[in-house]
This record gives structure tokens, C-alpha cells and sequence, in this order.
């Protein structure tokens, strides 16, 4: 902010960097903590809080565990506050849930879909819309995570599906909501850097693995995506030296090595279409020989991209806690003879993501509030509810009856 900051300005600022460190924090934090960590003054903390209450953004509560003298207040979601619609298209099913302030998840549906692009994003234009119907008002935006490159903020490929230049906006339909699209690693990324291991790193890489790999670089907590959004696709790097042809067109591309596809090929399972994820799992469970070698085509790659971008940490999600969990000394043997020898005295940490498969959907759910989250976005918040209720009922039967999902962490 300059010295030509008006007081309303400087007021709307505040209000957008305490609500940020409700979230950031999963609304953990007192009210005093907050106080702290942003260089408020105690009296326009308060008055802050107490505004954004009035507006239905904030619902102070006592802290956890408080006992005795006046409670501790704990700045959190407010039972009729803001909900990010946050959706992970995964190539054989779409998971649908609605996300509070602070991060908290309620999942509203799981559905599988047949692969094709109609038959994924009709059904799925249609819960969405659904439910902005049934939450009305509350729905700040829904964001959309996909399995393949996002192009010009909407156009996927999706390789192994056929998918080609589908305009997901088109497909989805009218939400009535914000819409924004985004490519599954780069949001786990995103989560990651927000409420994971990332958090704080100045360079990181993250890896996601699903049915094949994908990667992106992280710098000061924001995934890199490439010139056309198209980013996030190390997978198709030519490491190793194979010379089978990947479904995108390439030849000998890394992520035909490693994922669920990788697991089925070694024990000879029927791969590829986005089909056969218990059958990935049973194998990831089972057998040891395929595990190995995923993990040890996963650390040679690891090992290039250490040396391309010297991070500092490397995180892997999805498939990846798992190999990393039970292969994890054939990983980092595979990827240590790879490194540069000023690599190998101080290699970056390589650790499974913290959030594990549901960092895809916290990423989606970020890219919602960070656009909701300026003074433009509570601005249309407070336009949108001239008639708030003052009163704070309770926040238990509020929050059941209005999203009518499963909770889930």
C-alpha cells in the first residue's frame, strides 16, 4: 500500500489478508495469533473481525480444550459464509465437494463416467449446477481439475482418453458460478505449497502420479504452467530410453514408466483408457517386481529434473506416497547415480505429499478463493447478501443442512 491509500482501500486490504490467514492457516489460529502474524493493532483486529462477521464470512468460537477465564476466540467459517465447488476429474471417475474457509471438505458426489468427454463433463455441468441451485448465493466459483494439459483456460487433451481440444466450459454447460479449469498437478502443486510440504519452499518440484506422471516446477509457492497453461507434463520427457510410443504422439516418454498403466504392463494386465485402478492397486499392493521397477524408472526421472532445477524439495502425490513408502531405497538408489556430483552432497528431500490423493481437490478448491479472495471478490460477496441475517445459529445443524455431504479430511 502507498502514502495515496485511502482508508477504505486500506480497510478492504486488510480485510482480504486476515480472511487469507483464516484460510491459510485451516482456521486454526486465534484471534490474538492472527493479531500477531499481520502487524494489526489489536482494536482494528477487532473491528475487522467483527465486520466480517456482520458480513458472514467469520464466526468466532471458543478455542479447543479452553477452560478457564474469558475464551480464547478462534476466527473460522462462517456457517453461511463462501463455498469453493471443487471438482478432480480423474480419467475413470469425477469427485465433487464443497470446501469452507480454513480448507474443511465435504464431499457432495463420486461418479464414475465412461471416458468420453460428453459422457464425463454432461453429468458433471449438471451436479455442479445442481448444487449452486441448492447453496445459492454461498457458491464462490467451482473449480474443475483434469487429468491432461489445460490450453487457453479450458481446452484439455487427455491422451489416453482421445480427448482433443475439449472445450470444457462448452461441455460443462451454465453453471451459474465462476468457472476455472486446471490441470491436476499443477493444483496438487498448488495444494502442496498452500497446506503441504511445499509450504515455504522457495523451488520444489512436484510429481503426480496417477495412471501415467505428471510434473511441474514450484517456485515461491506458485506452479509454473508453461506459455499456453500447458505446463505440468514432464511425464512426456524422454527419459530412460524406451522406444514405446506414448498415446500423446511422442516416443519413449517417461510416464509410460511410471503410474498405474506402468503397474499393469509389468505383471501383463489389459492398460490404458483410464481402466483397470483396483487392478493398479492390487498390483502397487502385491507385487514386489513391479513396484521396484516403477520406483526406480520414478528416481532416474527424479534425477534429471534435480539437475535441471536444482530444487530443494521434491514431493510426490498419488501413487507416488506409496512408492515412496514402500520402495523408497530403490528410488533414491535409481536416482542418486543420475545426479551431477555437486547434486549428490547436498540432494533435495524427496517426500510423499502430505496431503495425498485429496491434494488435487484442495488445489482446486484454492484456484475458487484466491479469485474470491480480493476486494473485488468480498465486494460481490457483500452486493450479493444485502440482507444478511444477524444472528450466528448453530454452526453444526447450519452446516448439515445446507451441504448434505460426508465430511472428509
Amino acid at each position: 500500500m502507498n502514502g495515496a491509500t485511502t482508508s477504505g482501500e486500506l480497510r478492504a486490504h486488510n480485510r482480504v489478508r486476515l480472511l487469507r490467514a483464516v484460510h491459510d492457516c485451516g482456521a486454526t489460529r486465534t484471534r490474538s495469533q492472527l493479531t500477531r502474524d499481520l502487524g494489526l493493532a489489536r482494536g482494528t483486529a477487532s473491528v475487522l473481525v467483527a465486520g466480517l462477521a456482520e458480513d458472514e464470512l467469520l464466526l468466532e468460537e471458543p478455542a479447543p480444550g479452553h477452560t478457564r477465564g474469558r475464551p480464547t476466540q478462534v476466527p473460522g467459517p462462517h456457517p453461511r459464509g463462501p463455498v469453493a465447488l471443487a471438482v478432480d476429474v480423474r480419467e475413470d471417475a469425477w469427485e465433487l465437494a464443497a470446501c469452507e474457509l480454513g480448507g474443511r471438505v465435504t464431499v457432495l458426489a463420486v461418479r464414475p463416467h465412461d471416458g468420453t468427454p460428453e459422457g464425463t463433463l454432461g453429468p458433471l455441468g449438471a451436479t455442479i449446477a445442481e448444487h449452486v441451485r441448492r447453496l445459492g448465493p454461498r457458491v464462490a466459483g467451482a473449480g474443475v481439475a483434469l487429468a491432461g494439459p489445460i490450453r487457453h483456460g479450458g481446452l484439455v487433451d487427455i491422451a489416453h482418453l482421445g480427448w482433443r481440444s475439449v472445450d470444457v466450459p462448452a461441455l460443462l454447460g451454465g453453471l451459474g458460478t465462476p468457472l476455472s479449469v486446471g490441470n491436476d498437478t499443477v493444483l496438487a502443486a498448488l495444494a502442496e505449497a498452500r497446506r503441504g510440504r511445499l509450504r515455504g519452499v522457495r523451488v520444489g518440484l512436484h510429481l503426480h502420479v496417477d495412471f501415467d506422471l505428471g510434473g511441474v516446477l514450484v517456485l515461491d509457492g506458485h506452479a509454473v504452467p508453461g506459455a499456453s497453461g500447458a505446463g505440468a507434463e514432464f511425464g512426456h520427457m524422454r527419459i530412460g530410453g524406451s522406444e514405446r510410443r506414448c498415446p500423446c504422439g511422442a516416443v519413449g516418454c517417461w510416464g509410460m514408466d511410471v503410474g498405474a498403466n506402468a503397474l499393469l504392463r509389468h505383471v501383463g494386465l489389459a492398460y490404458g483408457g483410464g481402466r483397470g485402478r483396483e487392478q493398479a492397486e492390487r498390483v502397487l499392493a502385491t507385487s514386489e517386481e513391479a513396484v521396484l521397477a516403477t520406483a526406480r524408472a520414478l528416481g532416474r526421472g527424479v534425477a534429471a529434473l534435480v539437475n535441471a532445477h536444482d530444487p530443494e524439495v521434491v514431493t510426490l502425490s498419488g501413487h507416488g506416497v506409496e512408492l515412496r513408502e514402500r520402495a523408497g531405497e530403490a528410488l533414491l538408489a535409481a536416482c542418486e547415480p543420475g545426479l551431477m556430483a555437486i547434486r549428490r552432497d547436498h540432494p533435495p528431500r524427496i517426500e510423499g505429499s502430505a496431503l495425498g490423493w485429496r491434494g488435487t481437490l484442495l488445489g482446486a478448491m484454492e484456484s475458487v478463493f484466491d479469485a474470491f479472495l480480493t476486494p473485488e471478490g468480498l465486494e460481490a460477496w457483500r452486493k450479493n447478501h444485502p440482507d444478511q441475517a444477524r444472528d450466528t445459529p448453530d454452526r453444526q445443524s447450519v452446516t448439515h443442512s445446507t451441504l448434505d455431504g460426508e465430511s472428509a479430511p
